[in-house]
């Protein structure tokens, strides 16, 4: 009987201090709304016509794209790379009808070679030779062309831009024939767009006019159209993809008429209930989400302790083992008791970093920035040091690390014991998962503000869609840095995953950050951009720490 009534009371309670509550401030929310929007229906509108207007300029501004799309086909249809001798036979007989606003059509190799020149132009062949320069030497810079196969063949880009005080469009487009890559150029004339085109898209009959239209260019001058009177209804929009350094404004002539158009009360009520409910749904949704997320984190803990006590059980059972060994005299020769001590010595120091590890990370969860002791410091000192105390480890291993430190430094405000721990764990990390690699760069130096730590392999590299995630907390990728196809039957390393998240921690800490790049095959001059990326990840991980000087 007790028991069901604290259960009562605790149902009494909830009612009464959450749920109560909830409905109330839920009525009051819908009752303010409802009184509000009568306030406001003069508002509202306005935002119609507004929004009226809006979609009325953006229509205008879509109708002459589509005009000047309309005759790059046609011109995508002509200028075929395998028929380049015919070019002038095959446009210009139609070019009047079909592109009534191009002026010229240039057909360019790789190497910006003109293959192919068409022109309308019956005079002025200077200006056809000054453009064909401007084109090689500017305009192709200004184009976004990108590495061949980096975009789809055939698709048609613009470029609208000022050049010697003068406004060009230009339409473009790539096009592969026998492997090679071409360049089809369009010169639309500006000025026969602004002279017929515009006339004939946004001139209306008297009787039917809506709007009034003007265009206007990249510094505001208007190109085409009356100037319009100032009104909060006004709009102007960026044609889409043509000439979109130029804007086109509307000034709508008949704003009652667009306001009639409004919804009434009701159905404003109507979305307002909508509103509230897609509210509820978002936050059941986040209830929902958060949900997970804890879920999946406390997977990842319970993950961890059964990594940590592996982890702990392994070297320790390995160090009991060959201790005894050793202590019962079971030794067959002083090459084995050697071995066995390297074996005893190797795990007790895996099992004290791992331990320091843990510590490290644990009071840093628990304090934050208060875990360190901060003060100015020599960053290239503690890199070093770092560095010297995993160099023993390595040659062991048949790994050399190569330490290359810019001196002086400037001093940065650190914790020089954490800054070591985070440069050993990233050195840990590449003698753990890089196995590939022989060497292991560690470099610092100046790059600005920041004094910049690097801890270079060359192993398999970490996979891209495990570039984001690695540094967090439990986190380890399926291959994070892991073996190669040539080595896929090798077990992954072992590991706590939290080494790199105490990387990432103690760089936030200090005002920087930590993250991971590819990296070339040596510590020389830089790659070539042109290296494709899923090559780069065949040949190392950059892991970077960067702090404020």
């Amino acid at each position: 009987m007790a028991g069901s009534d604290a259960k009562r009371r605790r149902r009494d309670h909830l009612v009464s201090f959450v749920l109560l509550p909830a409905v109330v401030i839920a009525v009051g929310i819908l009752a303010y709304f409802t009184f509000r929007s009568t306030l406001q229906i003069e508002n509202l509108r306005q935002q119609s016509v507004f929004e009226a207007t809006l979609g009325l300029a953006t229509e205008k501004a879509d109708r002459l794209d589509k005009r000047i799309i309309e005759q790059d086909n046609v011109i995508l249809a002509v200028a075929d790379p395998s028929q380049l001798l015919e070019l002038t036979e095959r446009w210009l007989p139609t070019a009047q009808r079909e592109t009534p606003t191009v002026r010229a059509i240039l057909v360019l190799d790789e190497d910006r070679d003109v293959l192919a020149f068409a022109s309308r132009a019956t005079s002025a062949w200077s200006d056809e030779e000054t453009f064909r320069r401007l084109l090689v030497q500017k305009m192709m810079n200004d184009m976004d062309l990108g590495a061949l196969g980096a975009q789809p063949p055939d698709q048609l880009r613009h470029l609208h831009r000022v050049y010697g005080g003068q406004s060009y469009l230009l339409s473009y487009w790539q096009r592969i024939y026998h492997g090679r890559r071409y360049t089809v150029v369009a010169w639309h004339d500006i000025g026969r767009i602004v002279k017929y085109v515009l006339p004939n898209l946004y001139t209306e009959a008297p009787q039917t006019v809506a709007s009034r239209v003007n265009v206007v260019d990249e510094e505001g001058r208007i190109i085409y159209g009356p100037p319009l009177r100032s009104s909060p209804f006004n709009v102007d929009v960026k044609f889409p993809t043509t000439l979109y350094n130029w804007r086109l404004k509307v000034s709508p002539s008949a704003s009652e008429k667009y306001a009639a158009s409004i919804a009434n009360r009701r159905l404003l009520e109507l979305v307002m209930v909508l509103l509230s409910c897609v509210v509820i749904v978002a936050g059941v949704a986040t209830i929902l989400v958060a949900a997970e997320k804890e879920r999946r984190m406390s997977a990842m803990k319970s993950d961890f302790v059964a990594n940590v006590s592996h982890e702990l059980k392994t070297p320790l059972a390995l160090i009991r083992m060959f201790g005894e060994m050793l202590h019962s005299g079971r030794v067959a020769s002083d090459a084995k008791r050697d071995e066995y001590l390297k074996i005893i010595v190797d795990e007790s120091e895996r099992l004290s970093s791992l331990i320091e590890n843990v510590l490290d990370f644990a009071r840093a969860e628990r304090g934050g920035d208060a875990a360190y002791d901060f003060a100015e410091g020599d960053v290239a000192e503690a890199v070093t040091r770092a560095a010297g105390v995993y160099r023993h480890r390595a040659e062991r291993e048949g790994v050399e690390i190569v330490v290359d430190v810019e001196r002086p430094l400037p001093a940065s405000r650190i914790d020089e014991r954490a800054i070591q721990l985070a440069v050993i764990n990233l050195i840990d990390n590449a003698l753990k998962y890089a196995y590939g690699g022989k060497t292991v760069h560690v470099r610092a130096e100046r790059e600005g503000r920041q004094n910049v730590i690097r801890v270079i392999d060359h192993g398999p590299g970490v996979p891209v869609e495990d570039r984001e995630r690695i540094f967090e907390r439990f986190f380890r990728g399926a291959t994070s840095n892991g073996a190669s196809s040539s080595d896929s039957s090798r077990s992954p390393p072992r590991g706590s995953g939290i080494g790199l998240a105490l990387v990432k921690h103690i760089a936030e800490s200090h005002g920087g950050r930590a993250w991971v790049e590819p990296s070339a095959a040596s510590p020389g001059p830089a790659r070539s951009q042109e290296v494709p990326e899923q090559a780069s990840e065949t040949r190392g991980s950059t892991f970077l720490l960067s702090i404020p000087a």
